[in-house]
Formats: C-alpha cells, structure tokens, sequence
C-alpha cells in the first residue's frame, strides 16, 4: 500500500493545510460540477449548488473528516433518464424533470438517512481487497478518460497551436506538482500550479480553453448567481408520482452510498485513520434532502476531489467546510476570477490525482495472489469502465462470495473411529453449510456404520439452515435403518439455530458437557468405571 500512495504525506493536518486545501479542491470542484449538470442536461448553477451543499452538510457531519463530497457523474447518469421521463409526465414546455429530481433527490436521501440508522455502513468494511483495488484502478480510468474530453471542442480534438498549449500547460502543471513538494512541503502544490499556470495564461495571453469558455461551449454563461432558496418541489403527492421516483431514488441512494462508502474505506488506508460509515450514509442522505428543497443537484463522496483534498494536506472537517464556502463565494463574488482559470491547470491536477489513485502494485503481485483475486481485480476494474461503480462493486462482492464458498465447501473433512463400546465417531473439520452439505454427506457410512453415531463437531459449525436440513436428513436416513445418530460439541449459537428449526427438523443434539447421558451405552460405560 504504501508504494500505492507513496506521495501521499499520512501525518497529522493543520488549519493552515486545512484551508489552502479546501481552496484547492473549491477550484476543482467548479468544471467538475458544471460538467456533470451537463451530462444531467440541467443548468451549471445546480451543479453547483448542489456541490456546495452537499460538501459543507458532509464536511460538518460526516463520517470521514478530510473526504469531499459533491455532484458526480455516476449519479448524472441516472438522472439524465429520470428528468427526460419526467419532462414527458408533464405538460409540453413545463420541464417537470427538473420538480421530479428534486423529489426523488429528497426520497433518496430519507433512504440513506434510513440505511445509516440500520447501521448498514458497516457492510463496507467487508469488502475483499481485490475488489478495492479494481475499484480504485477503475475510477483512475474512469478520471482519466473523462478528463481526455477537455481535449475536444465540439466533439473535435485540438489541432496545432490549441492542442501544443493545452499539453504544455497540462505538463506544467503536473511537474510543479511533483517537483514542488520536494523543495518546501509549507504549500500546496496544487493550488500552486493553478495559480501558476492561471498566472501564465492570463498575463501571457495564451490561447487556451478556460472555465468560462467550457461553460459557454456547453451551452451555459457563467457561474455567477445569488443564494439558493428554499423551494417544494412542484408536483402531485399522489401514489403515481411515488411510484415513479421510488426506483429512481434507490438507485441513487444506492450508487452514492456505495460511492461514498468506498471512497471513505480507501481514504481511512490512505491515512491510517477510521471513519465512521453510518455517519456518512446519514450525512449524505441529509445532504441530498437539502439539495431537493433547494435546488442542488444532489451528489455522493468524489474519489478525485478527496485525493486531491488528502494530497494537498486537508485532513481535518475544515478543508471540506473551506471547498464548500470557497465554492459559494466564487458563485457570489469571485466567478470572473474563476472563469479565467485554464482548464489545462484543472486537467493537469486531475491528471495528478489518476497516477496517485491507480494501484500500481496490481501489477506486482499478479504472480503472487490466487488467480481467483486477480480475476475479480480485473473484472472489477473493467466494469467499472464499461457500466458504472454499484455494478462493479456487485459483481465483485458477489464473485469473491462465490470464489469463498467453493473454497469452503471442499474444506470439509471427517475423520472416522469406533470406540471400545461399538460406538462410532465422525470428527468433522470445516464449515457445514450449503456448499460443503454433498461432500459432508458423502463422509457417512449408514448402512454399515454400528447402532450409535456420534458426530463430534469441535472443529466444525453449523452455518446455515441448508447445513440444518442437510443434519435432519441425515438422522432420518439412519434412523430408517434402525440406527441413531447425536450431535456432540456444537458451538452455542449451532444450537440455537437447530433448537429455531425443531418444528422442520428432528435432530438429537447431546448437551455438553453432560453428553453422555442422552446414550444407553455410555451410560452403562460410566457405571462400571
């Protein structure tokens, strides 16, 4: 891990990298959130205001000081389909998708606020570590790519002058990053090059693309606009309208949880700190309730953006409550300033932030972990390039269950003995659940094993109700053959699993330490001992 991230300081922050930091990642906040509005097909300002929002509620009461929170372009996806649906619900021309997101953005926050107080954030702590890795080696792809889109201008890529000035400026930016935290580490690098290469461009009247000019090449003016107001949304509560959003407001809560969650687990590595995961499904979920009556575009956590804040030296809740404000007050008083800052400053941090995001040692240890986990880092990574983070992340989860349930179901063993009173014991090994009941079946002798069996399941546990049904069958097998089978050293909780099944199945389980007494030969055994 620490070759993954090596340029990422881990020490302790201070209210002066606090705040250098929140400014930082405030100025790459601004393209970020124009252009997911965009991908949304809504005004930059939502963007924005959802931004704000949703990075100053976090940053307040979140889980995960030091991580940012914005709009996103997973969440964007989905929403460009609920707002075309929704302006087609309504009448010609009234743009009712816009009403209709705010909705489901206040549904879908009630149902993160919900999956916090369930305590379902703990949930991301069982995430295997391949599927981290193709996470985080996937959302570098994913910035990557969707940063090379700034080298285009109608869809066309830069030529000639455009395209020189757009790499040098690029390259600029990265070596300032790189080489400046080698001379003095008081700074931050990145907002360091912003302002330098945004002082070059200015003064040295570069032709390059800038944030004013992304904005108006979108189909927008400017950033400049006043406070958010307090608004309900315009639209029938009525069961069709819920029926309508409900999905949509899964989906998102859904996306940003596990956007969310993940960014904070690979946060709490990068700084050897803990966060707390209901606190941020709350926090998120009150954050995206704001964004519906406000008029905010919603969001989750932003890996890049939180890279960005945990590289610049923001460790503490100040750096996200500084992106937040310093992002209002650009909307407010500073959009001019704003709207001249080279978007090449923005794309070389961003680029910054894949080199540092990418798990490099993937590469390293290809040839020293089970293919199984190379198999799902793969699949993981890929996925999240091709379909989106919740699909991805899904998957993995779902194939490294499989991979661990096989693994398991042929762990299975039983060693055999007959004691002196003609009574024969099966010691078993390995977990007894659904995967391993065929190969734990085939241990048993019935026809030829003595009257009384004993299974002694020391080293053993009974998981599952498959695992149950499997033990009754058993016992109705021998005991159609005249015999009787007993259950010897289950673990507590085996028992009361067993003891919630009596009315579905009939298995004798022999109470430790007294398990003698339930067998007529043991009792004879201990009479003349």
């Amino acid at each position: 891990m620490k070759s993954r991230f090596k340029f990422i300081e881990r020490s302790q922050g201070s209210i002066k990298d606090d705040v250098l930091s929140g400014i930082t990642v405030s100025l790459a906040l601004v393209p970020e959130a124009v252009a997911f509005a965009f991908v949304a097909g809504i005004s930059p300002i939502i963007g924005l205001y959802g931004a704000f929002m949703m990075g100053l509620v976090t940053a307040i009461f979140g889980g995960r000081p030091g991580m940012i929170s914005g709009a996103t372009g997973a969440l964007a996806v989905v929403m460009v389909h609920l707002i075309k649906e929704g302006n087609a619900m309504g009448p010609e021309g009234a743009m009712m998708g816009l009403q209709f997101l705010f909705a489901t953005l206040i549904l879908s926050g009630l149902f993160q606020v919900f999956a916090g107080l369930l305590k379902m954030g703990k949930f991301v702590r069982m995430i295997p570590h391949p599927v981290m890795m193709g996470f985080v080696n996937g959302l570098a792809i994913v910035i990557f790519t969707s940063q090379l889109g700034m080298f285009k201008v109608g869809g066309e890529w830069l030529e000639g002058t455009l395209m020189y000035n757009m790499l040098g400026l690029v390259f600029l930016t990265m070596g300032i990053m790189y080489f400046l935290p080698k001379l003095t580490k008081k700074i931050p690098s990145a907002l360091t090059a912003i302002v330098v290469v945004s002082v070059i461009v200015i003064f040295g009247n570069v032709e390059t693309s800038t944030v004013l000019s992304f904005i108006q090449e979108n189909g927008g003016e400017g950033i400049k606009a006043g406070l958010p107001t307090f608004n309900i949304p315009l639209i029938d509560l009525n069961f069709e309208t819920l029926k309508f959003i409900a999905p949509y407001a899964l989906i998102l809560a859904a996306i940003g949880l596990i956007e969310s969650l993940m960014t904070l687990n690979l946060i709490d590595e990068l700084t050897e700190t803990h966060g707390n995961g209901n606190k941020e499904c709350i926090a998120q979920g009150g954050a995206n309730i704001l964004n519906g009556f406000f008029g905010g575009m919603g969001g989750c956590a932003m890996i890049g953006q939180s890279i960005i804040n945990i590289k610049s030296g923001g460790r503490g809740r100040l750096s996200g409550i500084t992106a937040a404000l310093s992002l209002l007050v650009f909307i407010l008083f500073a959009s001019d300033y704003i709207e001249m800052v080279p978007i090449a400053a923005l794309v070389g941090v961003m680029f910054m932030v894949v080199i540092g995001t990418f798990a490099w040692n993937s590469f390293r240890i290809l040839n020293k972990v089970p293919l199984s986990d190379i198999f799902v880092i793969i699949l993981v990574t890929v996925l999240t390039v091709v379909f989106d983070l919740a699909v991805a992340v899904i998957s993995g989860v779902i194939v490294s269950a499989l991979v661990f349930a096989w693994e398991n179901s042929l762990m299975i063993r039983a060693r055999k003995h007959t004691d002196e009173h003609g009574i024969k014991h099966y010691e078993i090994f390995g977990p007894l659940f659904f995967g391993s009941i065929e190969l734990f079946n085939s241990k048993f002798d019935v026809k030829n094993d003595p009257n009384e069996v004993v299974v002694d399941f020391a080293e053993s546990r009974v998981v599952d109700q498959s695992a149950i049904e499997s033990l009754n069958k058993l016992a109705d097998r021998y005991q159609k053959n005249g015999k009787t089978i007993h259950l010897r050293h289950l673990a507590p909780d085996c028992v009361k699993l067993i003891k919630r099944a009596e009315k579905i199945c009939d298995v004798n389980v022999l109470e430790d330490p007294d398990y003698f007494v339930a067998i007529d030969n043991y009792r004879q055994a201990l009479s003349k001992m």
